[in-house]
């Protein structure tokens, strides 16, 4: 690849390392520095991370605010700092035996449809240009608005029960229904807990993490993610052939002051001419991510030049589109509807 090449990735994230971790491993593939993703997903989560390198950054903002779908296991039973198993368990309780479809029931009452949710105070929100997670690391009360979020499924696949240890130093809590602790918790100290699979489609901004922290309190016994995998982000999915998947490291490093640090990177399973070969090319990224529209070689010179066109038929209001030469393969713009059948570009690329 040169570096005047532009495209999109679709990166398999393994568990153990950062969304900024695989921009990395991109940008050392490709050598190059203009790389970005859309959507980022924890160190603990795997899968779908979509990223642009060249022109193709352009793209990204559009391609996050799409919907995705995860599968996730949500331990019943147990709540912890960050709602998943990254974090340090504050409380156990015994969790109900229940079914699938029981928990069935109780998901499609509460949390389907547009709802309002609060965020974990470890996201990456920005409270007064601050990381909300790097506030709750210092110590420092993080409170979060509720926000609104849809969720178009959440389908409980299997649920299981467990037993789980309580932390060192902390109380069973006892049970939701008037048992005393040492009615549910077996001679080693363990407590009955539920791990529940379950399948989320929902909109962007929606926190799998509160989905499980929600549950939880929901059947009162409290609940944090074990498992989370992202199979999708809008039209880029997990089992496209061209997916990169990618592993782990450990890099042993000493810092300024002498001291030595061992860190995971990741490191993608292709490289070289491979990599290139499943790169999505500017015009098939962008027809993935919106609709797509095709323009004349005078159109696609007015778009670069900041000039409005008139469209034929009619186009989603507010909607953006790709306008593209379709005999060139050339993206020209992303351009908006701004009445009596013109559009107007709001982003243009160079030709390529």
């Amino acid at each position: 690849m040169t570096l005047t090449d532009s495209g999109l990735l679709i990166v398999d994230k393994p568990q153990g390392v950062t969304s900024h971790d695989i921009v990395a491993a991109v940008r050392g593939a490709l050598h190059m520095k203009r790389v970005g993703h859309a959507g980022t997903l924890d160190p603990m989560a795997t899968g779908v991370l979509v990223v642009g390198f060249g022109n193709a950054t352009r793209l990204l903002n559009v391609i996050v605010e799409h919907d995705k779908t995860y599968e996730a296991t949500i331990r019943l039973g147990q709540r912890t700092t960050t709602d998943d198993a990254d974090g340090e368990i504050v409380s156990t309780r015994p969790a109900p035996a229940m079914s699938r479809e029981a928990l069935q029931a109780v998901v499609d009452a509460r949390f389907t449809g547009t709802i309002e949710q609060v965020p974990n105070a470890y996201s990456a929100i920005k409270i007064n240009g601050q990381r909300a997670y790097d506030l709750a690391r210092d110590g420092q009360e993080v409170r979060l608005k509720a926000r609104p979020v849809t969720i178009h499924e959440f389908a409980v696949l299997d649920a299981r029960p467990v037993l789980v240890a309580t932390a060192a130093g902390e109380q069973s809590g006892g049970s939701p229904e008037g048992r005393t602790p040492g009615d549910d918790e077996s001679r080693d100290g363990s407590v009955p807990a539920l791990d529940v699979d379950v399948r989320v489609a929902c909109s962007a901004g929606t926190y799998i993490r509160a989905l499980a922290r929600d549950l939880g309190e929901a059947l009162g016994v409290g609940g944090h993610l074990t498992r989370l995998r992202r199979t999708r982000v809008g039209r880029y999915r997990a089992e496209d052939p061209r997916t990169v998947t990618a592993h782990t490291e450990q890099r042993t490093f000493t810092t300024r002051d002498g001291q030595t640090v061992t860190r995971s990177r990741a490191v993608l399973d292709a490289s070289g001419d491979e990599l290139a070969a499943r790169a999505l090319p500017m015009v098939e990224a962008a027809s993935a991510a919106m609709p797509v529209i095709e323009v004349s070689d005078a159109q696609a010179a007015d778009l670069r030049f900041g000039r409005r066109i008139r469209v034929a038929g009619t186009t989603p209001r507010g909607g953006r589109l790709a306008a593209v030469v379709p005999e060139r393969h050339d993206l020209v713009a992303i351009v908006e509807p701004c009445g009596h059948g013109m559009a107007k570009p709001v982003t243009v690329f160079p030709v390529e």
